[in-house]
C-alpha cells in the first residue's frame, strides 16, 4: 500500500527543544546532583544480601574440593568445580534476596517516602514508542489511562505522545485513525499527540532521543510506557509526586504485574510474577535503595536529568561499525546514578501492568533480542564513574543468559560421569590419560544426588517462600481462590516450571552462541496474542533439545546415564509437544488448580476492563469505513 498523502506523519505541539548531551563511557562527567551519603543502613542490607550467598557457595565449593582433591585436582575437575560455583551463587544469591525482603517486612522498612499532603503540579509527558504494533490495544490502552488520570482531578498536567516507527503503511494508516478518535474522545484536560518519524534511526532509543531533543524541555518528567503498558491513574499520579517531592530523583521504576494471560504458558508466568515476584521485587528494593534499575517502561524519569546525563553514545562493533547499545534501561540507569542522581524502585505502587508473551516460541523469541543486549553489557563494565551496584546491575543481566550455557555444561558432565564408577563415561574412556580425573566411586551415585536435591531446594525457595506466606495469610490465600486452589496451582506452576526449564536452558544457550557469533537478529514487534504454531514448525524450533533428549534417553535405556537426570531428559524428549501445550488457551471450565488463577484473573482490575472495552470499540471502528479528515 502506499502512503496517504492525507494521513499526516506528524500532530506534535509547538517544539519545545531540549539540549542533549551524548555520554562518554570512558570519561566520568560532573555530578549533575548530590544525593549526600549513602548511609550505613544501605551498606548493611547489601551485606545481609551478598555474604549469605558469598559464605554459602563458599562452603560448598570447599566441601567439593576436599571432596575431588583426594588425588590430586586435574583440568576438568577444576571446570566442574568453577561451573558449580558459578551456578550456586546465583542461586544462593536469590534466597538470600528473598531472606532480606522478610527481614524488611518483618522490621517495617520502607524503600519510599511518604507524600506531602499538598505538593507542586508538574508537566509529565506519556510517551509510548510503538513499532508495527496493533493499533486498538495500543490506543485502548491509553484512552482507559487518560479517563482514569482525568478522574483524579489530580495538581499535575499529563500530555499524552505516541511516538511511532512503524514500517508498515496498513498500520500506520490504522495508527492515524486511531489517533483521531483518540484525539475527539479524550477527557478535555487531556492533550493528545502523534508523531511518526520517516526513518526509525536507533530504534527505540532514537524515538525517544528525538522527542526529547523535539519537545522535551516542556516537560519536566516524563512517562515511558511500552505498547502493552497500562497503569492506572493512581500509579502514574503516585510516580508524578514522587517526582516532584524527590528532587534528587532522576527515575523512578515500578513493578509492573501481569496481565491478560490467557493461555498455559502466559498463566505460568502470570501466576509467578504475582505469587512470587513481589517478594524478589521487595529484596531489590531493599538493598538497592537509590542505586535500583530501569526495565525499560513503567517508569518515571526526570527529563532534563536524562537529556544531560543518559544520552547513550555508539559502540565500535565488530569490523569497526557503529553499533547500537541494545538493552539500553540497564545502562541509562547506570548513567543516571553516575552523574549523581537516584534511581528508585517502587514495588509498592500498586496499579502498574504489562503483558506477556502468550507461547513458548514467542517467548523464546524475545528472549534472543534481550540476550544480544544483556550481553553487550560486559563490555560496558568498565564504563568510567559506574556506581559498583551499577556494575553489578549491568554484569547480573548479562548473567542471567550466560547461566543457561553453564548449565549446559554441567548437565553434559553429569550425564557423562554415569550412575556409577562403572559407567563413568569419562573414566571408561580416558583412564590412561592424566589429563582427565579418576572421578572418586560416589561421585555419580551419592554425591551428585546430594548435590541435585539441594540445587533443586534452593531453585525452589524463593517460590516456596512465597507460596508459603500466601498459604499462612488467609486474606492473601482468598484473593487467589482460596487455600487448597491457591497451593493446587503453585504445585502446577512449580511441575510445568521444571518441564520449561530444560528446553529454555537450550534455547538460552543458542541465544548465547548466535549472539558470540554475531548472527543477524531481526527486530520485529512482540507478538502479544495468543497464535498456533504447527507442529512442522514447531519440529523445527526444537529439533536441539529433541535431538539432544534421544541422545541422553538412548544413555538411559543403556544403563549409562543416572537416573537423576529423567526429569531433564524427558523435558528435552517431550520439547515439541510441551511448547504446542504453551499455547493452548485454558478454558474457563477448567478446574481451578488447572486454571492457575490469580488475583487479575478472578477480579480483573477496573483499568483492564475499561481497556479491554475501549480496544472492541477501536476494533470494530478501525475495521469499518475509513474516514480521515483531509489536512
Amino acid at each position: 500500500m502506499t502512503h496517504d498523502p492525507k494521513v499526516s506523519l506528524t500532530d506534535m505541539p509547538p517544539a519545545a527543544p531540549l539540549r542533549v548531551s551524548v555520554q562518554a563511557l570512558d570519561a566520568q562527567p560532573a555530578a549533575q546532583c548530590d544525593t549526600g551519603a549513602d548511609g550505613g543502613r544501605n551498606l548493611l542490607w547489601r551485606v545481609a544480601t551478598f555474604l549469605p550467598a558469598l559464605i554459602g557457595t563458599g562452603f560448598l565449593i570447599y566441601g567439593m574440593y576436599g571432596w575431588l582433591a583426594r588425588d590430586g585436582m586435574t583440568g576438568l575437575e577444576w571446570m566442574l568445580l568453577s561451573m558449580i560455583g558459578m551456578t550456586f551463587i546465583w542461586v544462593t544469591l536469590s534466597v538470600s534476596t528473598v531472606g532480606v525482603a522478610i527481614a524488611g517486612l518483618l522490621a517495617g522498612t520502607r524503600t519510599d517516602t511518604p507524600l506531602s499532603a499538598a505538593g507542586k503540579g508538574i508537566d509529565v509527558a506519556l510517551l509510548v514508542p510503538i513499532y508495527n504494533e496493533v493499533p486498538q490495544n495500543v490506543f485502548g490502552n491509553a484512552a482507559a489511562m487518560l479517563a482514569d488520570l482525568s478522574a483524579r482531578k489530580g495538581a499535575h498536567r499529563y500530555t499524552l505522545f505516541i511516538l511511532s516507527d512503524t514500517r508498515d503503511e496498513d498500520i500506520a494508516l490504522m495508527e492515524r485513525r486511531a489517533f483521531e478518535d483518540l484525539r475527539r474522545s479524550a477527557p478535555a484536560d487531556m492533550t493528545v499527540h502523534y508523531r511518526r518519524r520517516t526513518k526509525n534511526t536507533d530504534k527505540k532509543v532514537g524515538n525517544l532521543s528525538d522527542w526529547i531533543k523535539g519537545w522535551g524541555a516542556a516537560h519536566e518528567a516524563m512517562v515511558v510506557l511500552d505498547a502493552d503498558s497500562l497503569m492506572t491513574g493512581r500509579a502514574i499520579e503516585r510516580l508524578a509526586s514522587e517526582m516532584a517531592q524527590d528532587e534528587t530523583a532522576g527515575l523512578i521504576q515500578t513493578f509492573p504485574m501481569l496481565i491478560g494471560a490467557e493461555t498455559v504458558f502466559a498463566r505460568i508466568q502470570q501466576f509467578s510474577n504475582i505469587a512470587y515476584g513481589w517478594l524478589l521485587a521487595e529484596g531489590l528494593a531493599q538493598w538497592a535503595r537509590s542505586e535500583g534499575n530501569y526495565w525499560g517502561h513503567n517508569a518515571i524519569i526526570r527529563t532534563r536529568a536524562f537529556a544531560e546525563c543518559a544520552m547513550l553514545p555508539h559502540l565500535r562493533g565488530r569490523r569497526g561499525k557503529d553499533e547500537l547499545i541494545l538493552s539500553h534501561d540497564f545502562v541509562e540507569a547506570g548513567l543516571l546514578r553516575r552523574a549523581g542522581w537516584r534511581v528508585r524502585f517502587l514495588p509498592r505502587v500498586t496499579g502498574s501492568f504489562e503483558e506477556t508473551p502468550a507461547t513458548l516460541v514467542d517467548y523464546v523469541i524475545r528472549d534472543r533480542r534481550w540476550c544480544r543486549g544483556n550481553l553487550q553489557h560486559l563490555r560496558l563494565l568498565g564504563t568510567a564513574g559506574l556506581h559498583p551496584v551499577s556494575r553489578f546491575h549491568l554484569f547480573h543481566g548479562a548473567v542471567a543468559y550466560l547461566l543457561s550455557p553453564a548449565w549446559f555444561i554441567l548437565l553434559v558432565v553429569w550425564a557423562l560421569l554415569g550412575k556409577d564408577s562403572e559407567t563413568n563415561v569419562i573414566r571408561y574412556f580416558n583412564e590412561a590419560n592424566p589429563l582427565f580425573p579418576d572421578w572418586p566411586p560416589a561421585m555419580s551415585h551419592i554425591d551428585s544426588a546430594v548435590f541435585l536435591v539441594i540445587m533443586y531446594a534452593l531453585l525452589l525457595t524463593p517460590k516456596m517462600a512465597g507460596a508459603g506466606i500466601i498459604a499462612a495469610t488467609p486474606k492473601a490465600a482468598r484473593v487467589f481462590g482460596g487455600k487448597p486452589a491457591f497451593l493446587g496451582a503453585f504445585l502446577v506452576e512449580v511441575a510445568l516450571s521444571i518441564a520449561y526449564a530444560p528446553i529454555l536452558m537450550i534455547q538460552q544457550t543458542k541465544a548465547v552462541m548466535r549472539a558470540a557469533t554475531g548472527a543477524p537478529e531481526a527486530w520485529a514487534p512482540q507478538s502479544r496474542d495468543a497464535r498456533r504454531h504447527g507442529w512442522t514448525a514447531l519440529a523445527k524450533f526444537h529439533w536441539v533439545e529433541t535431538a539432544l533428549g534421544l541422545v541422553l534417553l538412548s544413555g538411559l535405556l543403556a544403563g549409562l546415564v543416572s537416573l537423576w537426570l529423567v526429569p531433564i531428559v524427558a523435558s528435552l524428549v517431550l520439547a515439541v509437544p510441551l511448547s504446542a501445550l504453551s499455547g493452548v488457551t485454558i478454558p474457563r471450565s477448567a478446574p481451578a488448580t488447572l486454571r492457575l488463577d490469580s488475583p487479575y484473573t478472578l477480579r480483573e482490575p477496573a483499568i483492564v476492563r475499561s481497556a479491554m472495552k475501549e480496544r472492541a470499540r477501536l476494533g470494530a471502528m478501525l475495521n469499518g469505513p475509513q474516514n480521515i479528515p483531509a489536512e
